[in-house]
């Protein structure tokens, strides 16, 4: 096949695997763009799930919807060690902006009351110190500047609300990696969500996290169950793995056997960055079409090769020793699940005391290895006592290479 013409290379075709099967998703939020356009109330929405089920692609996909609809949008990523204040900032100027309002009065109060909120990152610092934002309106002095973030955030996101409605349009503010937002910061996005809700002005939040997001969420506020509406992004079923592949094909004229199709779901599970990666290979490899189980099969060492250093060995190389051991642990634990006749795709976690017992050590002095592999993403804890990897087959990895 001609590996120039690749469908599954990272950013070529029109159909990324990411996509098949999240029509749910791309439907239900074009009806909350239409609601909203209507006057209607409608909650914000968060999208959880594992790495590689496509959350960054589908984010993405929301915020196109958002701009075909003349909706001003911004994005940013979160991160653990970044305040709010001038990701938000950036990403309200640049949604404010798409809003296409005229050049006036009130599109200046706007963007001052932005840019005060964004200078506020640096209390105390010297004017010629401070962080600019490329705003060219003067700061507002009194409004979104009290150093108080939720009080700041919702001044300021009503502001934007108010400017959005004026021109008949909608504001979608879509986060990445929400479940690194800051304690204070998640507050305040769930106290802004609650009054822009009973307020009824067109500002949305999108966001995209782990599976304990919502647990992050509830931690904050006790109501922001009734803020979001929460959509789990899973691995993919067989027949829209099948389609995943099978689509992009056909844009090149050519097809999958079934029993090749059999095959990419047993290696890859369904996940759509292990299809993307094994598709990639496979298309590669393979001498002509229709492509066969074997195509499968001789390219799949290259597909792990690259899944274990771009997926899975950029990850494990951020913890420490300490740290391996307790994912390797983790790993070994549900191994040995599996042994006892549990399918491997039903082990979501483990528990903590298991891994203290595994390792013969006290429950209290793996507490910093935990911790640190939390702040790092590398495990989440959905329940008490219990952990597990945000990486699907990542216990496999641990077995198979360290």
């Amino acid at each position: 096949m001609d590996p120039i013409r690749n469908p599954y290379a990272p950013g070529a075709g029109q159909r990324p695997p990411e996509l098949a099967g999240r029509d749910e998703q791309l439907d239900r939020f074009r009806v909350v763009l239409e609601r909203i356009a209507r006057g209607r109330p409608e909650r914000s929405m968060v999208l959880t799930g594992l790495r590689g089920v496509g959350k960054t692609v589908l984010l993405n996909a929301l915020r196109s919807t958002a701009v075909r609809s003349r909706w001003g949008t911004g994005k940013y990523e979160a991160r653990p060690e970044q305040g709010m204040r001038r990701p938000m900032a950036a990403a309200l100027h640049v949604a404010v902006r798409e809003l296409g309002h005229p050049r006036g009065e009130d599109l200046d109060h706007v963007l001052g009351v932005v840019k005060a909120f964004a200078q506020k990152d640096q209390p105390g610092a010297k004017l010629r110190d401070r962080w600019n934002p490329g705003i060219d309106a003067p700061a507002v002095s009194g409004r979104a500047d009290s150093g108080d973030i939720e009080i700041d955030l919702v001044e300021l996101l009503s502001d934007v609300g108010g400017l959005a409605a004026d021109v008949g349009k909608g504001v979608a503010i879509f986060i990445d990696e929400m479940q690194d937002l800051q304690a204070d910061d998640v507050s305040a996005l769930c106290a802004a969500c609650h009054e822009l809700s009973q307020a009824g002005l067109p500002v949305i939040v999108v966001g995209a996290g782990l599976p304990h997001l919502p647990a992050v969420l509830s931690a904050s506020k006790s109501y922001s169950e009734r803020l979001f509406r929460y959509s789990r992004i899973d691995r993919l079923s067989r027949e829209e793995a099948a389609r995943a592949l099978q689509l992009p094909a056909e844009d090149e004229d050519a097809t999958w056997s079934a029993e090749a199709l059999e095959v990419m779901y047993a290696a890859t599970g369904g996940y759509p960055y292990f299809i993307q990666a094994y598709g990639k290979e496979v298309w590669d490899l393979a001498p002509s079409s229709p492509i066969g189980a074997e195509d499968v099969r001789v390219a799949g060492p290259e597909a792990e090769a690259e899944l274990a250093v771009g997926f899975f060995g950029s990850r494990y190389e951020r913890a420490t020793p300490g740290e391996r051991e307790y994912l390797r642990a983790m790993a070994d634990i549900a191994a040995d699940q599996v042994e006892s006749g549990q399918d491997v795709d039903e082990i979501e976690s483990v528990a903590t005391a298991d891994i203290a017992a595994h390792l013969d050590r006290k429950a209290q002095s793996l507490s910093p290895a935990r911790d640190a592999l939390l702040k790092k993403g590398l495990i989440y804890s959905g329940e008490r006592g219990r952990i597990a990897f945000t990486v699907p087959h990542f216990g496999r990895y641990l077995r198979a290479h360290t």
